[in-house]
């Protein structure tokens, strides 16, 4: 049994805490602060099992859904830029991303960050693909959407033109019909805002069908939604990513056993 040192611990959160924020790493004055270098970035954003820049949308995601510091998501979002995990442009499509299923209110807190982020860096606007260019069929754009909610999901929702304004109108006309398939962002990358926002929304369909599909689809295997969770009590807490664990495990059962999510 090998002792783990204490002092490499300091050293490597150190490192850790002023590379991924982009701003020199603060003596701690407080056992608070001296957890955030040794254990968050030292322990949890070294681990192997999920990429870094996962764990980047993760915590921009998990920054902007309570009242964190402004710094703090401006710092993740600096390091994001500056380490290349992600470009502006892909942040600028995660902050609208994560406004579906955070809020807009919370994803004008994730685009103000970015916004810091990329003026302290000297970074020029980013360019987008407007929301819609072109003239549509509303009856082709709820189909499409339909369509688009069976890949994403990876099992059939709403029919087409939807029962009702929210399934409709939001559902099928805006978040698969549109957002979902935007080309400034992966699959991948927008899995991990929106397990995001529906854990923190305590919504239980939501939680299962959307950890469900992102196991389902292949975007995330069963190892790297567990070190999901681990990243996402980081800014949520243990007590709402001990509810998280236990869909995991539920949704990985029922994808093995070829049962529905619910």
């Amino acid at each position: 049994m090998s002792l783990q040192d204490p002092v490499k611990r300091v050293e490597t959160g150190r490192a850790q805490q002023a590379e991924l924020t982009g701003a020199p790493s603060p003596e701690p004055s407080t056992p608070y602060e001296a957890s955030i270098r040794d254990f968050l970035y030292a322990e949890v954003w070294t681990r192997p099992a999920l990429d870094r820049r996962s764990r980047f949308l993760i915590a921009l995601a998990g920054g902007s859904t309570g009242d964190t510091p402004a710094h703090i998501i401006e710092g993740y979002a600096k390091g994001a830029l500056a380490l290349k995990e992600l470009s502006l442009a892909e942040l600028r499509e995660a902050a609208l991303h994560f406004a579906v299923y955070g809020g807009w209110s919370r994803g004008a807190v994730m685009d103000a960050a970015i916004t810091r982020a990329a003026n302290a860096l000297g970074l020029d606007p980013a360019p987008f693909p407007p929301i819609r260019a072109e003239a549509w069929d509303p009856d082709v754009r709820f189909a499409e959407g339909e369509k688009n909610f069976h890949d994403v999901m990876t099992f059939p929702g709403p029919k087409a033109p939807g029962p009702t304004a929210y399934l409709g109108g939001g559902i099928l006309n805006f978040v698969f019909g549109e957002m979902w398939r935007r080309p400034g962002l992966d699959e991948r990358a927008r899995r991990w805002l929106t397990l995001v926002g529906v854990s923190d929304s305590s919504s239980e369909i939501p939680i299962k069908t959307h950890i469900y599909a992102a196991m389902k689809s292949g975007n995330a295997t069963f190892d790297e939604m567990n070190e999901f969770v681990l990243q996402y009590a980081v800014h949520a807490g243990w007590p709402r990513a001990s509810v998280i664990q236990s869909v995991v495990f539920d949704q990985a059962r029922r994808i093995k056993e070829g049962q529905p999510p619910v």
